[in-house]
């Protein structure tokens, strides 16, 4: 469902009452989506911060579209489109690559939400050093999919963060 239709399936009063838990697991169910579809279990979800209706939702689509940069959130800020986004907060199943840290710094979120840092962390300091708010919720669903992938392709994880030469140069050792 396109991210400007969900007001047909929620009104104000109920996604003023989404809990960061509840809007964690939305972007977990994203990721899920991607899982199923083949790709990495990534996904994102933009609210705005005074009525926390969504505004932009996504999952990575690295296998899918064959695009080495539409991570979750990327593809979570190009669903948002043209928004301000310092009065909106990101929720990422993720820590964030360099790419999507550079990104959210670049559009200057007011604060950002990750739900796994078990499987991998690293970005999260670098955010808060440039004044973004970084706050933990992990999810469980989301650590135990995240991990099975990893168990499972191996590669396609490290092409997703790294790039083909990097599952090439480990390959060749």
């Amino acid at each position: 469902m396109p991210t400007r239709s969900l007001d047909i399936l929620m009104d104000e009063e109920f996604a003023l009452g989404l809990s960061d838990a509840e809007l964690m697991r939305i972007a977990i169910f994203l990721a899920a989506k991607s899982y199923d579809e083949g790709g990495c279990p990534i996904g994102a979800v933009i609210i705005d911060n005074s009525t926390r209706k969504i505004l932009g939702k996504g999952h990575n689509t690295l296998v899918q579209e064959n695009h080495p940069y539409n991570h979750g959130e990327t593809s979570a800020i190009r669903d948002a489109g043209r928004v301000d986004f310092s009065k909106t907060t990101l929720f990422t199943s993720l820590s964030p690559c360099d790419i999507c840290a550079t990104l959210i710094h670049m559009r200057g979120f007011s604060r950002v939400v990750v739900g796994d840092v078990t499987n991998v962390a690293g970005n999260e300091k670098l955010l808060q050093q440039k004044g973004i708010p970084v706050d933990i919720l992990e999810d469980q669903y989301g650590i135990a999919l995240y991990a099975r992938f990893r168990a499972e392709k191996p590669d396609q994880e490290l092409e997703d963060w790294q790039g083909l030469r990097a599952v090439k140069h480990r390959n060749d050792r």
